[in-house]
């Protein structure tokens, strides 16, 4: 028998909060799913924590590679399982004991809904909670979705459709989230639970923090081939303020066509 949900954690070197990240997977009140744990070539104890709940819990598989980067093994840890729903949760993270629970009750109740996601609150190195998400206060929508990535965390999704829109782009390293959003977009509803279900540390080494430009210009990217795919290059140029990373989406001016003068 398959699990209904397939979770997958990928982990470089994140032995200080692996253990958190791993344990809020296991305290989930919804309880049918497996938990793939892939070791990306940790030098630290990253490997050797994971193999001890493994040991523990059969619902835990643990993968070492070589290192590969967080996208390839993201990529290739999904390969590797098998449940209806997919979701994964970043090694320096961990969820709230219902997000399991609330997202798949909303799958299953709406055929239409082909992922859902949760709001989420900002954690610092302690686990002290600072603030609510500086996504979460955007609502959804498709359009809206080209200039703000507000589908953060946490994501569920039917392995169907993400199979169907091909994957995550490995070539999109720190914005293949985004781009797997904004296909998605494309072919199915996507749902929301507004209730802060997923808690995102932010660190010194966190990749967020990492980037800032390039993630920006990486975003623009994904963006300019969403227009291409909807249909919408032709008509709308897209603008970056590159101090605040922010997008804005503009309707390009049509141009008059020439009057034909009137014979004398």
């Amino acid at each position: 028998m398959h699990p209904h949900v397939s979770l997958v954690i990928t982990t470089y070197n994140r032995e200080a909060f692996l253990d958190t990240a791993i344990a809020s997977v296991l305290q989930q009140t919804y309880q049918d799913f497996e938990l793939l744990i892939w070791d990306d070539g940790s030098t630290d104890g990253s490997f050797e924590l994971a193999q001890a709940y493994a040991q523990r819990d059969q619902r835990v598989r643990v993968i070492r590679t070589e290192n590969r980067g967080r996208v390839a093994a993201l990529t290739a840890a999904i390969a590797h399982t098998t449940g209806t729903y997919l979701g994964w949760v970043d090694s320096d993270d961990w969820l709230a004991s219902t997000a399991l629970e609330k997202t798949i009750a909303v799958l299953d109740a709406d055929s239409s809904a082909g992922m859902v996601y949760t709001d989420y609150v900002d954690v610092d190195e302690q686990d002290q909670r600072l603030q609510l998400g500086h996504r979460c206060p955007v609502p959804y929508s498709k359009d809206r979705l080209l200039v703000e990535f507000m589908t953060f965390h946490f994501r569920l999704l039917r392995r169907s459709l993400y199979e169907q829109v091909g994957g995550i782009d490995g070539s999109l390293n720190f914005v293949e989230d985004y781009d797997l959003c904004l296909r998605l977009s494309e072919i199915t509803q996507i749902r929301r639970v507004q209730e802060p279900l997923y808690y995102y540390r932010i660190h010194a080494g966190s990749a967020s923090q990492q980037l800032n430009l390039e993630q920006t210009l990486r975003s623009r990217a994904v963006i300019e081939r969403a227009l291409q795919r909807r249909g919408m290059a032709q008509t709308h140029e897209l603008e970056v303020d590159l101090l605040t990373g922010r997008f804005t989406l503009r309707r390009k001016p049509t141009l008059a066509a020439p009057r034909t003068p009137h014979p004398a």
